[in-house]
């Protein structure tokens, strides 16, 4: 029975379609409370009194809550924020109170009740002038706060982190050069746009312990980080997560749920809610960093790329607990998808007075890339090099060797290249029609022992409940996971039902990010899936003896002899002899994967043998025209191709892609978030913040390359971040052939005439 790389209707289609689908939002709870929060309206100043008196005898409202109570720096990487502002306000929206009361209306009437003073103090927007001598510093303790141990901070400056790559001899290398070119590239802070926004249920029962329900991707990592912000321990807090309204990183680690919690606690026995609007949901999440790179790049007369010098500058906002892992990741990625021998990469968490950056799809790969693929094109150029031969010169390949020192092997990115060149049409030539190529490559940011792990619950009639705590965010986890279950116990896929994540009730899962759930949560259903057959397996053989078996088509056989078969129902509640007796009992199959041999990265050089799961590799081409008269940017064609290792659906990894390329294609032409000069957002709405339309997308082509992930299930190895990626970057290289005019800074509508 063969499920694997089979178009299976998605799982949660029916009740998505249907609009039966709960989500948090959706949810009902009995006397529930709502919640309110108040925000600063200064971006950075000294916080000299709270008023909170007259919202406090407003009738209805239950409790106000500050950061007075919640004075411990806490996060999942480096602890540097509080729940609430303690002291001061680093950012223009930094939540300073929250407010519990009987409704909505009347929790948002008490926070403009609420009275706040502060001292202003100069704030600082750009991670260059945060560098600076005398930039005001935001964070004077950042030498007392936690930090895991691959995070490098600087004390006494406004840098959260330092990676540094060393590889090879760069001052030889550019010796050996031919040409080198010098550029600055600029990437703006972008917003996820889910369509849900961020919204959290917070209960805490007389006996202390802490019940949330969250839109989140990670329910074991926001468990993690309410335990240790709030002193609670992880056996009584329980998160649990439903469908999510679409995730793309911004509900990635521990946001809102850090607020809902000690509002709840405030209240026990009490539900509380706390929905984000929009125009909250701007500034209350995290944001996807600002970046300046300066790349400097050395070709040999034969057009082999000889040393790379990168400086990457991040604009992470006032908190970077989770964005400092972000240029971890891009620092140790600098050489994209290329063999380069010799390099020099400094990569820069830097604290701004701005939204916290943290994750958003591609994790640092589609700001670093943007600067990295402009960068190769203008030196194919400079050299009379065909783009896609010098792509294909310089690729990665199998026996090629990374930024990291890793060798890496299974390489498809040739094959995509080729495909994507033949695909576009490359050598055909449009009238004021330009056509360009960019390719990626992207590894799993995550830490050496992040581990997944599945539960596989046989009900009697032979059917299977998978018990994931993998995160449904729309990318289709729960039907590629329900889809290796079947394949490896020879059931159809409608016999697998799959659980919503609950830390109280569902298997460990590290976190639903770095595109890893089908390799590792896939991987633990494969090793459950084994464990069940083992048992199952047992059972058969008091009735049929001690052979060896299979599972065919719902039926457990003895191999070779198709006539000594019973049926899976039959045994996997244990078995029941002729004689009334019963041996063995129910099947319960589990499973735990984590990656083996990965080695931490050399703390000054950034090299390692192996500190990454896995690579996948991809390439993309776009077709583009510019209207001479208007500027009016259009985008006819996009294609794409990726080695995903084994393709499990072919009909949701068709739409993961297509729904990456569109989101890759809103940051090329229109998406920025814009700041005023006291640094609030201006553009915190749909009506303000472009993102693209039916209208916009053009032409989509998408082709699969299967060279397998040798440790992967079946296979497989994870594409989910990946489709945003080159997007930006090809379509700013056809524009290039269409214009005449290389555009560095996104989005191209904006700057497009710079």
């Amino acid at each position: 029975m063969r499920v694997i790389g089979r178009p299976v209707v998605r799982l949660d289609a029916l009740d998505k379609v249907t609009g039966a689908a709960k989500y948090v939002g959706d949810m009902k709870f009995p006397g529930v409370l709502h919640a309110a929060i108040l925000r600063s309206n200064c971006s950075h100043g000294r916080i000299k009194h709270i008023d909170t008196k007259d919202a406090l005898e407003l009738p209805g409202v239950h409790a106000v809550v500050t950061g007075e109570k919640y004075q411990k720096p806490t996060g999942l990487y480096l602890k540097d924020r509080t729940l609430f502002a303690v002291d001061k306000v680093r950012y223009y929206g930094e939540p300073v109170a929250g407010v519990v009361a009987e409704t909505p209306e009347l929790a948002k009437e008490a926070v403009r009740l609420i009275r706040v003073e502060y001292e202003q103090l100069p704030p600082v927007y750009d991670p260059l002038s945060a560098l600076a001598d005398g930039a005001p510093l935001l964070h004077e303790n950042l030498g007392n706060y936690e930090w895991a141990p691959v995070f490098f901070p600087k004390p006494g400056t406004n840098i959260s982190n330092h990676f540094k790559l060393r590889k090879g001899d760069v001052k030889q290398g550019f010796a050996e050069s031919h040409i080198i070119h010098e550029e600055t590239y600029c990437v703006p802070h972008i917003y996820h746009s889910p369509l849900e926004t961020h919204v959290a249920v917070g209960y805490a029962d007389n006996g202390g312990r802490l019940t949330v329900w969250s839109s989140c991707q990670s329910p074991f990592a926001v468990r993690k980080f309410l335990s240790t912000a709030l002193d609670i321990p992880l056996s009584k807090i329980r998160v649990i997560t439903g469908y999510v309204g679409g995730g793309f990183g911004g509900k990635a680690g521990a946001t809102i749920e850090g607020l809902v919690a000690p509002l709840a606690l405030a209240v026990p026995g009490r539900h509380v809610k706390l929905v984000y609007t929009r125009e909250e949901d701007f500034v209350g999440a995290y944001v996807r960093q600002g970046l300046v790179a300066r790349l400097k790049t050395g070709v040999g007369k034969d057009g082999r790329i000889r040393a790379q010098q990168c400086e990457l500058y991040w604009d992470a906002g006032a908190y970077t607990e989770y964005g400092a892992n972000i240029v971890r990741a891009a620092g140790y990625t600098s050489a994209g998808p290329y063999d380069i021998p010799n390099l020099w990469t400094d990569s820069y968490c830097v604290y701004t007075n701005h939204p916290s950056g943290g994750p958003m799809r591609g994790f640092g790969m589609p700001e670093l890339h943007w600067a990295l693929e402009l960068q190769m094109d203008t030196l194919a150029d400079k050299l009379g090099m065909d783009p896609v031969e010098f792509r294909l010169l310089n690729c990665l390949k199998d026996g090629g060797v990374t930024a990291t020192g890793e060798v890496v092997y299974g390489v498809g990115l040739t094959e995509c290249i080729k495909t994507v060149a033949e695909r576009i049409g490359w050598g055909d030539k449009k009238e004021g029609v330009g056509k360009g190529i960019a390719i990626m490559c992207k590894a799993p940011a995550m830490p050496t022992n992040a581990s997944s792990s599945a539960c596989l619950k046989f009900n009697e009639d032979g059917s299977v409940t998978l018990m994931t705590s993998a995160a449904e965010i729309g990318q289709g986890a729960m039907t590629a996971l329900a889809q290796i279950a079947a394949e490896e116990l020879s059931l159809p896929i409608e016999a697998i039902s799959v659980s919503c994540p609950d830390t109280a009730i569902t298997p460990y899962e590290w976190q639903t990010v770095a595109s890893r759930i089908t390799f590792s949560a896939g991987n633990a259903v494969v090793l459950a899936a084994q464990d069940a057959k083992r048992q199952i397996f047992q059972n058969a053989s008091y009735i049929l003896g001690d052979h060896e078996m299979e599972l065919v088509d719902g039926q457990v056989r003895v191999k070779g002899r198709p006539d000594l078969s019973v049926p899976l129902e039959s045994v996997v509640m244990g078995a029941f002899l002729p004689d009334g007796s019963a041996k063995g009992g129910p099947v319960f199959g589990r499973g735990t994967f984590t990656p083996e041999g990965l080695i931490n990265l050399d703390p000054e050089t950034g090299q390692s043998p192996r500190p990454v799961a896995f690579w996948t590799f991809g390439a993309q081409g776009a077709e583009v025209s510019a209207d001479p008269e208007t500027g009016k940017i259009t985008v006819h064609r996009l294609v794409a191709a990726f080695d995903v290792g084994r393709v499990i659906n072919p009909v949701t990894l068709e739409g993961q892609v297509e729904g990456g390329l569109v989101q890759g294609l809103g940051s090329a032409l229109f998406e920025e978030m814009v700041f005023g000069e006291d640094g609030q957002v201006l553009n915190n709405s749909f009506v303000d913040y472009k993102i693209p339309t039916s209208m916009d997308v053009p032409a989509i082509e998408t082709y699969f390359v299967e060279v397998a992930q040798q440790d992967g299930p079946w296979g497989a190895r994870g594409v989910g971040e990946l489709p945003m990626v080159p997007t930006a970057p090809a379509i700013a290289c056809a524009l290039k052939r269409a214009t005449g005019t290389l555009h560095r800074k996104l989005p191209l509508v904006r700057h497009g005439r710079d």
